[in-house]
């Protein structure tokens, strides 16, 4: 898994995030009855994990965790709120809105590349 090293370490955390939301967005599914689903998100955390394991090799541990959980966090509330009509509250919407800006945060002022 080295390849993965040669990529832009935020695009790979980005993507590591995005695995986050599909195995979070699907967990709920898993079981015996649903072999293919929950293969799915066994994988999809295998692949979320991957992605924060090389990501961390470039960048700060805590700037990368925090990035990845609120990639995750945003992700699965979106889905949550579109999918699985989960309430859209305003309330809700600016605390999403508030994980995004820490998110931005931390890649602007985190000094790594």
């Amino acid at each position: 898994m080295s390849w993965l090293l040669s990529f832009n370490p935020w695009v790979v955390l980005v993507v590591a995030g995005l695995f986050e939301v599909m195995w979070a967005s699907g967990v709920k599914y898993v079981g015996v009855q649903r072999p293919l689903i929950s293969l799915g998100v066994a994988l999809a955390l295998a692949a979320s994990m991957v992605g924060l394991w090389a990501a961390t090799q470039k960048l700060p541990v805590g700037t990368a965790y925090a990035v990845w959980t609120g990639i995750g966090a945003v992700g699965a509330a979106v889905v949550g709120i579109v999918v699985y009509g989960e309430p859209a509250t305003a309330v809700r919407a600016v605390c999403i809105l508030l994980i995004v800006a820490g998110i931005v945060g931390l890649k602007l002022f985190s000094g790594a590349h």
